[in-house]
């Protein structure tokens, strides 16, 4: 859901002020106040203040107005929701494997609070409790999380967390075992309204789609939209699609399936499954024509083109069963500058979002995904 542009309560056009004052005064004075005149100017310096707090009552009436209202401000008004509370940031985690040199005949402790690192140092994670090697064992998988909370820690492969910073007993050598997710910035205005909205489909139990969309979407600021059905009476599926307009990985479909199947929140005849959506691939092939009066440079034009597309690859993967739609490439390539786009392709294509259907595989919703981009630049081109 989009925020809300801001609504005027009170007019700000200084020109319509001002021949209203003039006109009140000339009236009340019977002298006429020319443009050039201390009179006219006089009003016009009382206009400004008066547009100034009228500037300043929009603003104020704007901030009691949950679609407009913005940072602190938008924070108070949430004590009307469900959601009272902004998401605030959290670290990434993800699941190590500590492994010693030999079995041993104690259990072998990883404290709570171990660090371990990548092969560059980029990000330092800790251990969340502490765990043993069992008598006769060579590893334990413990949960970890990032020190640093954010987006900055997903997306680290199985693996690539492969040192350890604190030596152990019997050490040897970890690696993650789970892609590393979950990680999330706090909350951004239109985020958190987004969530406000959401919430209110959250006062009873999740058995609504609403409720279902609202309980996942609490596990994580990264996820960006989520579909819920019931193609199978008593099952619940859902699917989740991160902010970069990939699917949800594994560590994440986890901790969803866990928010939307405790007791609290799922309907006792709920079987809820977290499952993942289909991908239908789309290339980016097009040329484009630049206007030969243009003020802008080829070079300017191109750098513009270039960042349209990719932002049409960013906008086609941001919802699932959002259909592959070229007029939106063009409209994005012109607005960037060019003057006309040949697209060979993609071509319209219309993607399931798993709202209707007649078998189970037509509820799986579909995401657009980019496998390549030709760009070429086709020359100019007279109006």
């Amino acid at each position: 859901m989009s925020r809300s542009s801001e609504y005027k309560f009170v007019d700000t056009d200084t020109d319509a002020l001002v021949e209203s004052l003039v006109s009140a005064y000339e009236a009340m004075t019977g002298r006429s106040a020319a443009p050039a005149s201390p009179e006219r100017l006089f009003i016009s310096w009382i206009a400004s203040i008066i547009v100034q707090e009228r500037v300043l009552t929009n603003y104020a009436g704007n901030q009691n107005i949950p679609s407009r209202a913005e940072g602190p401000n938008l924070d108070a008004i949430a004590e009307l929701f469900l959601e009272m509370t902004r998401p605030a940031a959290q670290p990434a985690v993800s699941t190590e494997r500590f492994h010693i040199s030999a079995a041993q005949s104690t259990a072998i402790l990883i404290p709570q609070g171990t660090r371990v690192t990548d092969i560059g140092s980029t990000l330092i994670w800790e251990t969340t409790e502490d765990a043993y090697v069992a008598i006769g064992d060579t590893y334990v998988d413990v949960p970890i999380k990032c020190q640093t909370d954010g987006e900055i820690g997903n997306g680290y492969a199985i693996g690539q967390i492969n040192v350890f910073v604190d030596p152990y007993d019997y050490c040897d050598h970890v690696e993650n075992t789970t892609e590393s997710a979950l990680g999330a910035d706090e909350a951004t205005d239109e985020e958190f309204y987004d969530l406000m909205v959401a919430s209110m489909d959250g006062f009873s139990c999740a058995g609504a789609k609403g409720g279902y969309i609202y309980f996942a979407k609490q596990v994580s600021t990264d996820i960006k939209d989520v579909v819920a059905n019931s193609p199978v009476d008593g099952e619940v599926r859902l699917y989740v699609l991160m902010k970069d307009g990939t699917i949800a990985n594994a560590t994440t479909k986890a901790a969803v399936l866990a928010a939307c199947n405790a007791d609290g929140v799922r309907p006792l005849t709920d079987l809820v499954k977290v499952e993942d959506p289909s991908y239908e691939d789309y290339s980016v092939n097009i040329t484009y024509y630049i206007p030969s009066d243009s003020t802008q440079s080829a070079a300017e034009i191109q750098a513009s083109v270039e960042a349209a597309v990719d932002e049409y690859i960013e906008w086609q993967s941001g919802k699932l069963g959002r259909d592959i739609n070229p007029s939106r490439l063009i409209q994005m390539v012109i607005s960037a500058g060019a003057k006309r786009v040949t697209v060979t392709s993609p071509a319209f294509t219309v993607l399931r979002d798993g709202s209707s259907f007649n078998t189970v595989a037509e509820s799986v919703p579909q995401i657009a995904r980019n496998t390549s981009k030709t760009i070429t630049n086709g020359g100019t081109e007279d109006e």
